[in-house]
């Protein structure tokens, strides 16, 4: 059985139980939003007596420890209550929800500025350290829930949400007021050889605000991890719903296009030809990719390391010159990445690499060494095999949208003879 499993399984148990008594304070006329305020003013009662004890008791009287963890575990029974009294009572609502979290913020914060207060005032330096950094830990354990479901996420799950730590701190606190009563609250134990005790009565308090330190901390590092993986799968759904919105013909055009410059129109059609420039003093280039109707150009880069070491995953890279921007060098954007101009590849052994645009996967090409042992791209194009310098897309009116697009130009050597290649083919 899963952690998250037992947690919900020992929720319903205790909810059974105190579902007569949610029903109960409905019957009487309490709101959700009334037992959210009682719990509030209980934490602040646990905070007075933590002060109380921090002024007028010593350091081996730990009694206000113990009656504060009774009245933390009290509180914290309204903290589900008013779910409950919302849920049993038909009485949910948005603004109740949010009025619920914040002050159970409230609450904590006051929780631990009492219990701060109470270890400064005795002297338990360190142990007040590990108090501040629990409390650290449990407000970002709260916003990274309240974040990730700001932005439409769940993000739930980690050893230490509200619920367990009311519960750590409660009982550790009773059972140390209990054995101090019993065994005194000056009880230590020394080791021999070690300067210092290594236990203490408050040990029993103090040690569990340390591991909520520690496991808060983890928990709210885990859900924005978490988060993290969610958002993305958003980001990238979302993308792909944008995509598929568009039609099937606009994934023909996001081929050849530019799709960063919706406001060029190539509706008209061109009286002159453009005068294409040509990439140079680019470090190891494959070939280029060029269309109507601007100069800006698609460059395909070997992807090596600073030490020359192809990178197997990723063997080329892809990126802009735009050259209508004083050819300023520029990184594709996500949906030109994931759905354009973007590569995939395939290792075929022996440094052979399968290689596709992904919006157009029906013309395979081929990145291996040539006889000079230096990679290049090879296409097959009416059955001549070239080493591919340049792809050029020739367009003549149409719409953005649909634009006519009559040739593809693919330029480079012929591998075979070394003669200089220009061949075409339609889509």
């Amino acid at each position: 059985m899963s952690f998250t499993s037992f947690r919900n399984g020992l929720q319903k148990a205790i909810y059974s139980v105190i579902d007569p008594f949610v029903r109960l304070l409905i019957k009487i006329g309490f709101t959700p939003n009334a037992v959210t305020i009682t719990g509030l003013i209980l934490n602040i009662g646990v905070a007075i007596i933590f002060i109380a004890g921090g002024e007028k008791g010593n350091r081996g009287d730990l009694s206000f420890v113990g009656w504060a963890g009774a009245l933390i575990l009290f509180a914290g029974l309204f903290d589900m209550l008013d779910g409950q009294v919302a849920r049993l009572g038909n009485m949910k609502s948005t603004f109740g929800a949010m009025f619920d979290s914040v002050l159970d913020r409230y609450s904590e914060l006051v929780m631990f500025l009492g219990i701060c207060y109470y270890l400064i005032a005795h002297h338990y330096f360190l142990s007040s350290l590990f108090a501040f950094i629990a409390m650290i830990g449990s407000m970002m354990v709260s916003y990274t829930r309240a974040r990730a479901e700001g932005l439409g996420v769940e993000c739930k799950g980690g050893f230490m949400q509200r619920p367990e730590r009311v519960v750590l701190i409660s009982l550790s606190a009773i059972i140390c007021g209990i054995t101090a009563s019993l065994i005194g609250g000056d009880f230590k134990v020394f080791v021999p050889g070690i300067p210092f005790h290594v236990f203490e009565t408050m040990s029993i308090f103090t040690f569990p605000i340390a591991v909520m330190a520690v496991l808060t901390n983890i928990t709210a590092v885990k859900r924005l991890l978490d988060s993290r993986k969610a958002l993305d799968e958003k980001d990238r759904l979302e993308a792909e719903r944008v995509i598929n919105s568009i039609g099937k013909k606009a994934s023909v055009i996001i081929v050849f296009l530019a799709i960063s410059f919706p406001s060029l129109s190539i509706a008209q059609k061109t009286s002159k030809p453009i005068s294409f420039p040509v990439p140079k003093g680019i470090e190891n280039q494959l070939f280029y990719l060029q269309r109507d109707p601007n100069t800006n150009t698609i460059v395909c880069q070997l992807n090596v390391d600073k030490n020359g070491e192809l990178n197997s995953s990723s063997p080329v890279n892809v990126f802009w010159l735009r050259y209508q921007e004083n050819g300023q060098k520029a990184d594709l954007n996500f949906i030109q990445r994931k759905f354009a101009y973007g590569i995939n590849s395939r290792a075929l052994g022996n440094d052979r690499y399968e290689l596709k645009f992904v919006s157009y996967g029906k013309f395979p090409l081929y990145l291996m060494k040539d006889k000079n042992k230096q990679y290049r791209v090879f296409a097959t194009v009416n059955k001549k095999q070239l080493v591919l310098n340049r792809i050029y897309v020739h367009i003549e009116g149409g719409t953005f949208w649909v634009p006519n697009v009559k040739y593809v130009e693919l330029s480079g050597t012929d591998s075979a003879t070394g003669a200089d290649v220009v061949e075409r083919m339609t889509i």
